[in-house]
């Protein structure tokens, strides 16, 4: 049988490879909108954050979201960012 490759992102806060699926998407679309993509299937610019806290708060401490994404991200994303992390866990 053949082994099926696991796709690999780069987390924004410990900057580290781990497979796509434990991690939260916040997209960029082609419009300049940013929102959070749970399904990691909405088209546009994508970045990567852990569902840890402590890895949301250095993506946020050093901004690396809207470095990666190139636009400013509102507080409300931010929190609403904040409130999947919490809920997953």
């Amino acid at each position: 049988m053949k082994v099926k490759k696991i796709p690999l992102r780069m987390c924004n806060g410990c900057m580290e490879m781990k497979p796509k699926k434990e991690m939260i998407r916040v997209v960029k679309s082609s419009e300049g909108e940013v929102s959070v993509d749970l399904t990691g299937k909405k088209s546009g610019r994508g970045a990567y954050v852990c569902k840890n806290l402590s890895c949301f708060e250095k993506a946020f401490k050093t901004k690396r979201l809207n470095k990666n994404l190139e636009v400013n991200i509102s507080e409300e994303i931010y929190n609403k960012l904040k409130d999947e992390i919490d809920n997953d866990k």
